[in-house]
């Protein structure tokens, strides 16, 4: 369906802009748990975990986005961030 290459190019550029973003928050993300790490701070924050949510739902309120969605796509990221902290904190890391 050539009418909706434009949109699917679009897209992809999207795409490739947003897989490169989560790589770089979870780089970020890996010098914190190296940072914990030296300094015996505990992996788990609770409070950092339901703030991350509620920020990313709050995110998609003001734009216009599903903030079940929003706090959902904020949970993926933190299990994510979560499996490297304890790859690198409890691991050989």
């Amino acid at each position: 369906m050539e009418i909706l290459r434009p949109f699917r190019e679009r897209i992809e550029s999207l795409d490739e802009q947003i897989a490169a973003l989560i790589a770089d928050r979870l780089r970020v993300c890996s010098e914190v748990a190296l940072v914990k790490k030296s300094e015996g701070i505990p992996m788990m924050q609770p409070d950092r975990v339901a703030a991350v949510r509620s920020a990313y739902a709050e995110r998609g309120r003001a734009l216009g986005v599903s903030p079940g969605f929003m706090s959902e796509l904020a949970s993926l990221l933190i299990s994510e961030a979560c499996r490297l902290e304890d790859e690198i904190i409890d691991g050989a890391g």
